[in-house]
C-alpha cells in the first residue's frame, strides 16, 4: 500500500531541523538525526458485508436482465422490495428478511441485521479516515485524471466526465470521502492499472450516486442515499446504500477477496 510518511528531527536537533512532513501520516522521535516512520493506509473493512456485490435498505429496483456475482440482500425492507429474479444472481445468494421475494431467497433476518450493521460501520470508517492527501481535486471534476492512492476529500460533489484510472500496487488503497453527489457520465470508465485491485478501492458518498449509460466502474461504493446503475453500466465492486439500488441490465461483480 502506499506509504503516508513523517520525518521529524530528534530532540537533539530539534531546534535545527523543523517538522518535514513528506506525505501524510503519524510523526515519531528516535535517537537518529532523523527518524522515518511510515504507516499504511488501511482497507475499510466491510466485515459481514464483504459478501455483498448489493446490498440496500429500502429495496432494489431491476429493469431485465443484470448480472450480479455476489450476495444480494435488503434490510430491514421486507424482501418483496428485491425486483430481481432468481437467473439473474449468476453467483451468490439472495438475502431476504422474510418469505417474500425471489423464489431463490434465504430467508435470514439475523444476517442482514449485521451485514446492515456493518455496512454502516465501514461507511463510518471511510467518512473518519483524516490527514487526506488531496483535498478538492480538480474542484470536484476528475476526468481523465490518473489518480495515485491516497486519501481524497471533497466537500462538494464528484463528477467523471471522461475516463479516470487509479494507478498503483495490489496492496495500495484508495478511499474517496464525497460530500456531494457521485455522477460517472455515459461510455465512460474508471479503469485500474500497474496491479491495482477493485477491492481496495472505497467511494464514500454523503449524496445519490449515478453511473451513466454503459459506463464502468470500479471499487466499492458506500452511499448514504441512493445509487443508480444507469442501462448498461457495469461495476466491478460492490453497492452497498443506506436507501435504493437501481438496475437496468446492468454487470455488478463483487471483487475477489
Amino acid at each position: 500500500m502506499r506509504s503516508r510518511t513523517f520525518a521529524i528531527a530528534s530532540i537533539a536537533s530539534v531546534a535545527l531541523l523543523p517538522f518535514v512532513v513528506a506525505t501524510a501520516g503519524i510523526a515519531s522521535a528516535d535517537s537518529g538525526p532523523a527518524a522515518i516512520v511510515t504507516t499504511q493506509l488501511a482497507p475499510v473493512n466491510l466485515g459481514t458485508a464483504d459478501t455483498f456485490a448489493i446490498l440496500s435498505k429500502s429495496g432494489i429496483t431491476d429493469v431485465y436482465a443484470s448480472a450480479i456475482n455476489g450476495d444480494v440482500g435488503a434490510s430491514p425492507i421486507t424482501g418483496a422490495a428485491i425486483g430481481l429474479v432468481c437467473p439473474e444472481v449468476m453467483t451468490g445468494t439472495v438475502y431476504t428478511v422474510n418469505a417474500a421475494g425471489p423464489a431463490c431467497r434465504v430467508s435470514d433476518a439475523t444476517l442482514l441485521t449485521l451485514a446492515v450493521s456493518d455496512m454502516q460501520n465501514a461507511y463510518n470508517d471511510a467518512a473518519g479516515r483524516t490527514f487526506p492527501d488531496f483535498v478538492a481535486l480538480g474542484a470536484g471534476e476528475i476526468g481523465g485524471l490518473t489518480l495515485a492512492p491516497g486519501l481524497y476529500k471533497w466537500n462538494t460533489g464528484v463528477s467523471i466526465s471522461t475516463d479516470v484510472t487509479l494507478t498503483g500496487g495490489p496492496n495500495d488503497v484508495w478511499i474517496f470521502q464525497i460530500a456531494g453527489t457521485l455522477n460517472e457520465a455515459s461510455a465512460k470508465n474508471v479503469t485500474l492499472a500497474g496491479g491495482a485491485q477493485a477491492k481496495n478501492v472505497f467511494w464514500q458518498t454523503a449524496g445519490a450516486v449515478a453511473i451513466g449509460t454503459t459506463a464502468h466502474f470500479e471499487g466499492t461504493i458506500l452511499s448514504h442515499t441512493m445509487i443508480a446503475m444507469k442501462t448498461g453500466a457495469s461495476i466491478n465492486g460492490r453497492l452497498l446504500a443506506h436507501t435504493a439500488v437501481t438496475l437496468q441490465k446492468n454487470t455488478v461483480t463483487r471483487p475477489t477477496s
